[in-house]
C-alpha cells in the first residue's frame, strides 16, 4: 500500500523532530515544505508531506492508522 501524511506544527524544533522521526520510520519527503503565518496564534507554522510504501498490506480507510507506520 502507498501511504500519505501531511505533518504540521509550529516553526520550532518540535516540527523538525516530528519530520525526522517520520523519516526514521521509513517515510520519505514528498514535495516542498510549506510555511505560513497563523494570525490567530500569532506564530509561523510549517507543513511537510511525507509518503511511504508498505509491501504486503492493504489500505483500509477508517481502519489504517497512518501514525502506526
Amino acid at each position: 500500500m502507498k501511504l500519505y501524511r501531511f505533518l504540521t506544527g509550529p516553526d520550532d524544533a518540535s516540527f523538525c523532530h516530528k519530520v525526522t522521526a517520520a523519516m526514521n520510520k521509513g517515510w520519505h519527503l514528498f514535495g516542498s515544505p510549506t510555511y505560513a503565518y497563523d494570525a490567530e496564534a500569532k506564530i509561523m507554522k510549517c507543513g511537510q508531506a511525507v509518503v511511504k510504501d508498505v509491501d504486503g498490506q492493504e489500505y483500509e480507510a477508517g481502519v489504517t492508522k497512518l501514525s502506526d507506520w
